[in-house]
This record gives structure tokens, C-alpha cells and sequence, in this order.
């Protein structure tokens, strides 16, 4: 007789025990920086005890200075996207501008997710629910990049984080992706 006992790590498990592998693996959060008071809402649906929602911030670790010079900054963006497993991107047109122009610590950061072929989902600031590629930096449109689109809440984005991210490394898909409208539904949204 089969047990009824769940196989550790399955998602019965996962339920039954509140986590999900998104709390797990330590997430990047990149943004253009006119967009920070979304990423401290992000920071703050985390510390709600009623919003399902968490993350491992990559932030907390190789911190700079405001005083530290550029190229410290970029070393340390490098370190905090090397202990990454996932990032989601603040998707706006202040993103694509800043992740597009090769200069901009954004742009450092978007190479550095490229180089290391991790899962971006992009969280778009405006609510859509769709690709919107006016918010997704140039240089992972021209290398056809598998991206995840998704709306700015917390209940699409960890669907994102438990779903697209752990798939991301054996799929064969590539450039811009968006979930069907059903999935927001199941999801309540």
C-alpha cells in the first residue's frame, strides 16, 4: 500500500509546509533606480504577515556605499547576480531606457544576467499582464532571451518565481513569454 506520507520536497509538501522554492533561492531584484519605491513595496509585501509573498533578496549581500566608486559597484553587483538563482526586473520605460544604454549600472546588470544565463521574470509596472516590449531592455530582446511577463503583484510574480524560474534551464524557449489569462484567474487575479 502506497504510503500517504508526501516525498519530501513535492509540492504536497511544499503546501503543507507554507514555503515554495521561491522563498528558497535568493532573488535579484533589478530596477532602473526612478523605480525604487517599487522595489520597497516589494520589500514590504514581504514583511506583510497577510500577503503570501517572499523572497531571498540578493541585495542584502556585497553592499556599497554611496560613496563607492563605480567600478566597486559594478563588482558588487556582479557578487550579488553570481549568488542570484532567479531576478525579476521592475519592468517600466525607465528599465528598458536604463538597461538599454550600455553605461548605466542597470545595463552592468542585465550583461551580468545574460552572461550568467539566469530566469528573469519582468514585472511590469504599469499592471500589464502581456508583453510589453517598450519594458524589457534591448540587449535581452536581441538575444532572443527567454523572459517571463507578468503584472506587478505579488501572487503572479511568485507563480513566476515557483514556476517559470526552476523550469527555465532545461526549456527550449526563447524571447519574451507571458502566461495565458486563465492563470491569472486560477490565481484569483
Amino acid at each position: 500500500m502506497p504510503s500517504s506520507k508526501p516525498r519530501p520536497g513535492s509540492q504536497h509538501e511544499l503546501i503543507k509546509e507554507g514555503c515554495s522554492m521561491s522563498y528558497r533561492n535568493k532573488t535579484y531584484v533589478a530596477f532602473a533606480s526612478e523605480n525604487i519605491a517599487s522595489y520597497r513595496l516589494m520589500e514590504a509585501w514581504r514583511e506583510n504577515k497577510h500577503i503570501d509573498f517572499n523572497f531571498y533578496d540578493a541585495h542584502d549581500l556585497y553592499i556599497s556605499r554611496d560613496t563607492s566608486q563605480p567600478e566597486t559597484i559594478k563588482r558588487n553587483l556582479r557578487e550579488r547576480l553570481k549568488n542570484a538563482k532567479q531576478v525579476v526586473l521592475l519592468g517600466s520605460m525607465d528599465a528598458r531606457r536604463k538597461g538599454s544604454d550600455g553605461s548605466s549600472f542597470l545595463a552592468h546588470e542585465v550583461k551580468v544576467i545574460l552572461e550568467f544565463n539566469l530566469p528573469v521574470v519582468i514585472s511590469d509596472l504599469d499592471g500589464d499582464r502581456y508583453v510589453d516590449q517598450n519594458f524589457i531592455p534591448a540587449p535581452f530582446l536581441t538575444a532572443d532571451y527567454y523572459t517571463m511577463s507578468v503584472s506587478f503583484q505579488p501572487t503572479i510574480i511568485k507563480y513566476a518565481l515557483d514556476n517559470y524560474a526552476p523550469a527555465f534551464a532545461s526549456s527550449d524557449n526563447t524571447g519574451p513569454h507571458q502566461y495565458k489569462p486563465f492563470v491569472y484567474e486560477n490565481l484569483g487575479l
